[in-house]
């Protein structure tokens, strides 16, 4: 196994791994590790199952059933068998979406932390890529938080934001939420803006998405100003790593201290990803704050 960082400021590609087979123990300690280390693990030329991509995902911890909405869409098809795996994708089968996402831009977001206990890992295996577009990008919490002036973190120290469940991030309104006409009042759950991550120890920002975003208990204009703040500190391209996808590609990322976004792409082009989402095996069900 070779661990080669993407020389961003996060990432790094795991080469001499293959998912298909099952990980020996020490394996799986190097790749969390790597994990942990880099935020995000990319792995090229996988040939793998949807049981294969659950099963490496429980080597790393709980793999969530997707809602039941996702399973509903892809019938009797591949992903049917697994319900810990989530489609997505743009095509549309007999008149109905087999995925969700379609093919517009996805806002820089962490996945699903309009949830009490939000999952820890997202992977995502590339089944069909476009020729062009769909990139993914990922931004570095760590080093978004280390870099903000004082005065912006002594605005944030202590406090907590709401993350609204309404939307999807490709601005999708979710299926039975009402659309949201005060961020105030937006359903979803709490987490503090500076998360202690329990692994590594280190405090990284905590943001969910921009769109509805609310610092809970502050005056909605001082609240959208200073969440432009940190939107505008977290998302500069010093901090990114790009990924130009490639069909057999699993790319795995730490929720925790990684926000990401997607790009737009031809919508007559096919993109089909099949994704788990991994929670801690332990309990707490809150994120801690520093």
């Amino acid at each position: 196994m070779r661990i080669v960082p993407t020389q961003c400021a996060l990432g790094a590609e795991i080469q001499g791994v293959d998912l298909a087979q099952d990980l020996i123990e020490d394996d799986v300690l190097k790749v969390r590790s790597a994990w942990l280390d880099h935020g995000v693990v990319f792995f090229r030329n996988q040939a793998i199952t949807d049981k294969m991509l659950v099963r490496f995902s429980r080597r790393i911890g709980e793999p969530e059933p997707s809602p039941a909405s996702e399973r509903a869409r892809v019938g009797s098809g591949p992903a049917a068998e697994f319900p810990e795996v989530w489609v997505i994708s743009n095509v549309v089968e007999n008149g109905e979406p087999i995925g969700s996402l379609g093919s517009g831009e996805a806002e820089w977001h962490t996945d699903v932390s309009y949830a009490a206990r939000p999952p820890i890992a997202s992977v995502l295996h590339a089944l069909e890529i476009p020729l062009t577009g769909g990139d993914t990008h990922f931004a570095n919490m760590y080093d978004a938080l280390s870099d903000l002036p004082e005065e912006l973190l002594e605005k944030i120290r202590g406090r907590q934001a709401n993350h609204d469940l309404s939307y999807t991030s490709s601005g999708e309104l979710r299926v039975g939420a009402d659309p949201v006409v005060d961020v105030t009042r937006a359903p979803g759950a709490q987490h503090p803006i500076i998360l202690r991550h329990p692994d590594t120890g280190r405090n990284a920002l905590y943001l969910g998405r921009r769109t509805n975003g609310y610092i809970c208990g502050l005056p909605l204009s001082e609240s959208e100003t200073l969440l432009d703040a940190l939107w505008a500190a977290c998302t500069r391209a010093d901090l990114v790593y790009s990924h130009q996808w490639q069909v057999g590609d699993v790319v795995m990322w730490d929720n925790r201290c990684v926000i990401h976004r997607r790009d737009s792409f031809d919508p007559t082009a096919r993109r089909i990803m099949h994704r788990t989402q991994i929670n801690a095996r332990e309990e707490p069900s809150r994120l801690s704050s520093c």
